[in-house]
């Protein structure tokens, strides 16, 4: 939870999870979703302040749990993790840069496109020259993500569907022009 105090380091096994914060007046905003191999609570357990985000399940997921003191050792006995984890903090850094520019220069359908890009990249799986990004979030949380309504989510999917960019069938999305929407929205 966001504001406690993180004493451990989490790496997803199986499952995806969603990192968001509640802004000012109390709406969920979603940072990123994660699924397996990824890394969450590493910020809190370098710098020792308290937890920056919540994180929620959402699907079963199964992490492995390495706490502070046991990091720490790890650290000093092999220093090529601690190049790993910059590496990946660096990726991270770079994935907010850009989400900050998409949500602050882009209208709803740029940052809808950019969402999905987002997914495509982290969760993604390439398969006959499609990219099929499999469990997708609710609209409510890819409104969340896109900083905009879930109505204007509905309204921008069915858009890209009719423009022969995306498939939507049941809880997968498939981008079918994933090159082009990439130079649309990135």
């Amino acid at each position: 939870m966001e504001d406690e105090i993180g004493s451990a380091l989490f790496i997803i096994i199986d499952g995806k999870v969603k990192v968001s914060r509640l802004d000012e007046t109390g709406k969920e905003v979603i940072l990123s979703i994660l699924g397996p191999g990824e890394v969450f609570g590493e910020m809190s357990l370098l710098d020792g302040m308290k937890r920056s985000a919540t994180v929620s399940a959402l699907t079963d997921t199964e992490v492995l749990i390495i706490y502070r003191d046991d990091f720490l050792n790890l650290l000093n006995k092999h220093p090529q993790i601690a190049i790993s984890l910059l590496k990946e903090l660096t990726q991270r850094l770079r994935k907010a840069d850009m989400q900050i520019k998409s949500l602050s220069l882009k209208d709803a359908q740029g940052r809808v496109g950019c969402v999905l890009i987002m997914l495509a990249d982290d969760l993604g799986k390439m398969y006959k020259g499609h990219v099929i990004v499999e469990g997708l979030p609710t609209q409510q949380d890819l409104a969340n993500m896109a900083g905009t309504s879930r109505e204007t989510v509905s309204r921008i999917l069915s858009k890209f569907e009719k423009m022969g960019l995306i498939k939507i069938e049941g809880r997968n999305l498939i981008i079918l022009e994933y090159e082009k929407m990439k130079r649309m929205f990135k």
